[in-house]
């Protein structure tokens, strides 16, 4: 089946069809490394990280590359405030990221290059867009003439001439046009500065990505991606740069991902709604960061709420029960030949990886590619529920081979990646660890519970388990004697 992608440049749904047949590459526009990463970031490597995973499960090899931005305005300012150096500054966070994507489970990129590891081939990139009229030196700037290229605004679907009647009025003389955007800045006293044909000083932020995708993916690649906030300006600033310099199309394919709201706000410093990755790993496990997140389709807005949180906790919790309780089954000779499955349940569960790689063809959605994982459990949990003490040998198998092929298709977004045994228990503990109660505690007020039962004290037994529930814990009854849970808010 082939994989169809939402692209933005044509703003349709497109089958991708790699340059080299079976080699996908792919760039993405990774982090100004000043300052911590927020819920956005995340959206965005994990994002990226299960298309990746994704496209190499079909088989292809993929060449990822995702840059840091280590000098810019921002870093400069960060540095001069806290009596730093910006080379300093921006590794320190470099390093951040790496803890915080660690934490997440994000697999590393092909290669991650520096934006102050490239400056010499942002140089040649400025130089060659001047040779061509495409670049104008200015007072030590260098500046891109949007009017130089006919397809400015194709990407955002913006009009050149619309821009510039919206523009104010620009304070800047060295510009001829207003629209017109910096390749190079010239240097300031005490700021980083390079060498180059027009004096001392930086590059600009568009120039880094077009100069490091050429040199790592080629003239054109595949699939560019980034965020939503990414198409105008800067991804639109580096097409435009691109298919200047290299007279041929920059990318085939662009991927764009939606916004991270709060409580249906924009997510901002300024209304106090700002979330780091670390401040939410302190309250939920990185596998309930990701469930959440892919819960939605990666082009929708997503909106960060501790209900939603919530919701994906108690989601997880249900697929780890499940393969928990098929790993607790064990082999046995039986020699029971009477089969309980059906022969709906046996297809529902082989069926599975065509309905997940289904869902997923269809420009990632993993919002349906969960589903499909929970029509799975739901057939094996009824299976479960129904199996004997010595199951026939077939059942067994069909319930192995689902709960495989649910833990290899979650891995793709990655989770039910722990051992599920204990992943229940590390959560049982957390959420024990929050009451004033032990677990020795909870199963000696069952133990006396059932006692009270088998002496048809319904007094007593009702005033145990609702001692209980004030605390927290809710009982449940089965065939297989009493089992208790944390109480869902």
């Amino acid at each position: 089946m082939p994989v169809k992608i939402y692209n933005t440049l044509t703003r349709k749904k497109e089958i991708l069809k790699p340059i080299e047949p079976g080699h996908i590459k792919l760039y993405v526009c990774g982090i100004t490394s000043y300052d911590y990463c927020h819920i956005g970031h995340a959206r965005s490597s994990l994002a990226f990280d299960m298309i990746v995973r994704y496209l190499r499960y079909t088989g292809n090899k993929v060449t990822y590359i995702r840059n840091f931005t280590d000098i810019d305005d921002k870093i400069i300012a960060r540095a001069a405030e806290q009596n730093t150096s910006t080379e300093e500054l921006a590794n320190r966070f470099i390093e951040e990221f790496y803890k915080d994507m660690d934490k997440l489970g994000i697999d590393r990129p092909t290669v991650e290059p520096k934006a102050t590891e490239h400056i010499q081939e942002m140089i040649d990139l400025i130089a060659e867009l001047i040779e061509k009229d495409m670049a104008y030196p200015a007072s030590g700037d260098v500046y891109y003439s949007v009017k130089s290229f006919d397809g400015y605004g194709k990407l955002s679907g913006r009009n050149l001439e619309d821009m510039q009647a919206g523009a104010r009025i620009s304070v800047n003389e060295n510009k001829v046009n207003p629209m017109d955007f910096v390749l190079w800045k010239a240097s300031k006293p005490s700021e980083p500065s390079w060498d180059s044909p027009w004096g001392p000083g930086r590059p600009g932020w568009h120039i880094e990505c077009s100069a490091m995708s050429r040199k790592y993916l080629g003239s054109t690649f595949d699939i560019h991606g980034g965020g939503q906030d990414l198409i105008f300006p800067h991804h639109e600033n580096e097409l435009a740069q691109s298919e200047g310099a290299n007279d041929k199309p920059f990318v085939n394919m662009w991927i764009h991902h939606g916004f991270v709201t709060i409580r249906d706000e924009k997510m901002s410093k300024s209304l106090g709604n700002f979330l780091t990755i670390r401040d939410i790993l302190e309250h939920y496990h990185p596998e309930v960061l990701r469930f959440f997140i892919f819960s939605t389709h990666y082009r929708n807005p997503l909106d960060f709420s501790e209900a939603a949180m919530q919701d994906a906790m108690v989601g997880l919790e249900r697929l780890y029960s499940c393969m928990a309780a098929v790993d607790a089954l064990e082999e046995n000779n039986s020699d029971c030949t009477k089969t309980l499955a059906s022969d709906k349940d046996r297809k529902k569960i082989e069926g599975l990886e065509e309905r997940f790689r289904k869902a997923m063809d269809n420009d990632f959605n993993t919002a349906q590619a969960q589903g499909s994982l929970f029509e799975a459990v739901k057939v094996i949990n009824k299976i479960l529920r129904q199996l004997p003490d010595t199951p026939a040998a077939t059942d067994l198998n069909l319930l192995k081979h689902g709960a495989a092929t649910v833990r290899k298709l979650a891995a793709i977004m990655g989770i039910l990646e722990e051992n599920a045994a204990e992943y229940l228990a590390n959560k049982k503990a957390a959420m024990l660890a929050k009451t004033d109660i032990s677990e020795a505690d909870i199963l000696a007020l069952i133990q006396d519970r059932n006692q009270a039962r088998q002496n048809q004290d319904w007094v007593l037994s009702d005033q145990i388990r609702d001692k209980l529930l004030e605390k927290g814990i809710e009982l449940k009854d089965g065939p297989e004697g009493t089992a208790w849970s944390m109480k869902r808010n």
